[in-house]
């Protein structure tokens, strides 16, 4: 038999460990022991798994992580330091990278695999598996869990006696509001704008369970509740396997984002990089209240693609912009988006003169694998959407921030409906130049493509198709878009004799 000891250090980490649920996740700070609890998960339902009828006890698990980067030097650096290959086996280090344990009984095999590269994301859709541990599920959507649900179960075969246990494990520090997570664990509602049929997709299935460790400091508040300082909590996790000044010295130079996430478990964004737009300030820009919608003046939408569809929607009048609604969506193809905005526009927006949708231009190019585009599945939907003018980022981005700097009549010539959450909180940091990896305040010279990203593009498409792109170039006033009129066909280019009633071409 194998000599292995082990003993997690929290009650949260060993109810994790105790419990024989299909789907555990556990979040915790960092330093808590969650990624070690799990690399000996892997190892203790090993040593757990019956015989096959050889004698051994064989077992087959796919470790996950978002990038090969990160899989490499977090999470294979912490399975080695547990399962050296002196002690252990020799680890694959070629693509799949593999540690096939054979040690007495053990006939253990491990996959490691990042999901940054299509190839690995269809290993991982064909693999026979007893289970999965998913490293950092916060990087990880939705799909490609439900996707891992459906590996498990299946390795070894009934012929060897089948799995003693089968499921997913999961550990994160903790994700934003709107993720996956604290929807399924209770902690948030589901959105509102979430589709029903998507929705349920969100509820916790009985045979999942989330866990939720202490936080590894306290904050220590003065009388008027602000933060004066942080010390240890007593009810920390994996203290005994870590220095007294781990966190203490872990905090120095960090912003309270940072600390409330990695250190208080708290859901939030991490604003470690540079604010695209600097000179937004919630204050000016967000309004007070609800903003009206202006019957009989034009609405202008913007839309990013892909299996994150965003769309943002407003008016400009008396030469000010009013963002009123935005929709954002997760794991959602074009055809059920376009359902969601035609919608929202048909019932919040009905009273608009005109409609006036602008997309990412790469939306009009087709797949290599369907002769429809994102334009034709939206105008199919009665929706007439076009590519905006560019897709020039630094046009893009000043279309945005001329606008923030201007103020029209004494008042801020740029507007956000305080309902517009993820929009908001990509202004206030979460869209951002990505801090490089050197020394030095070094920032990426693009927008990070992170969960804030796809809503700001949108924005920025409505901007440009809108004319404040064209204002640029040119150094005049922005030009009406020109856009096809409600009764004129765009494929054959003929205008109806008569006019259709209401909103939409094709209700």
């Amino acid at each position: 038999m194998v000599d292995f000891k082990y003993k997690p250090d929290g009650e949260r980490l060993k109810s994790f460990m105790r419990d024989d649920t299909f789907f555990r996740g556990v979040r915790g700070p960092v330093g808590s022991g969650k990624s070690v609890g799990c690399c000996v998960e892997v190892f203790r339902r090993a040593l757990e798994q019956k015989k096959a009828p050889d004698g051994k006890r064989k077992s087959r698990w796919a470790i996950i992580r978002n990038t090969n980067p990160q899989l490499r030097t977090t999470t294979i650096k912490t399975w080695l330091d547990w399962f050296p290959e002196n002690d252990w086996g020799k680890f694959t280090w070629s693509v799949p990278y593999t540690h096939h344990i054979k040690k007495g009984e053990i006939d253990l095999e491990v996959i490691f695999l990042a999901l940054d590269r299509p190839e690995d994301v269809k290993k991982l859709l064909s693999l026979e598996l007893t289970g999965i541990w998913i490293n950092e599920a916060r990087e990880i959507p939705k799909s490609i869990i439900d996707a891992c649900t459906m590996r498990v179960g299946r390795y070894p075969s009934m012929r060897d006696g089948g799995p003693s246990w089968t499921g997913v494990i999961a550990d994160t520090n903790a994700p934003e509001e709107d993720h996956w997570w604290p929807i399924m664990s209770g902690e948030v509602p589901i959105p509102d704008h979430i589709p029903r049929e998507q929705a349920k997709m969100l509820v916790k299935p009985d045979n999942w369970r989330f866990f939720t460790q202490p936080s590894g400091m306290v904050e220590v508040k003065n009388e008027e509740g602000e933060i004066e300082d942080y010390k240890p909590n007593k009810e920390a996790e994996n203290t005994k396997h870590m220095m007294k000044s781990y966190y203490p010295n872990l905090i120095q130079g960090k912003t309270k984002s940072w600390i409330d996430v990695y250190v208080m478990n708290r859901l939030g964004s991490i604003q470690d990089g540079k604010p695209i737009y600097p000179m937004f300030a919630a204050d000016v820009h967000v309004a007070k209240e609800e903003i009206a919608i202006a019957a009989g003046a034009p609405l202008y939408v913007g839309l990013d693609f892909g299996l994150t569809p965003a769309a943002t929607l407003g008016q400009k009048i008396r030469g000010r912009w009013l963002v009123q609604a935005e929709i954002v969506a997760f794991d959602m193809g074009i055809v059920r988006f376009a359902e969601v905005l035609r919608e929202e526009i048909a019932t919040r927006f009905s009273e608009c003169s005109d409609v006036y949708i602008y997309g990412d231009p790469a939306g009009d190019f087709r797949a290599q694998t369907d002769e429809s585009t994102p334009f034709h599945i939206l105008r199919g939907a009665g929706l007439r959407a076009f590519p905006a003018p560019s897709n020039s980022v630094d046009l893009r981005l000043e279309s945005v921030s001329s606008q923030l700097n201007k103020m029209v009549e004494g008042k801020p010539a740029f507007l956000i409906d305080r309902r517009c959450q993820q929009l908001i909180k990509g202004f206030e940091g979460g869209y951002q130049y990505k801090r490089m990896e050197v020394s030095g305040e070094r920032y990426a010279d693009k927008p990070d493509k992170n969960m804030f990203s796809h809503i700001h593009d949108a924005l920025q498409y409505m901007m440009l198709g809108a004319g404040e792109g064209r204002a640029l170039m040119n150094n005049q006033k922005p030009a009406r878009p020109v856009v096809a009129n409600r009764n004129f066909d765009v494929f054959n280019k003929k205008p109806n004799k008569q006019r259709r009633q209401g909103l939409w071409a094709r209700m």
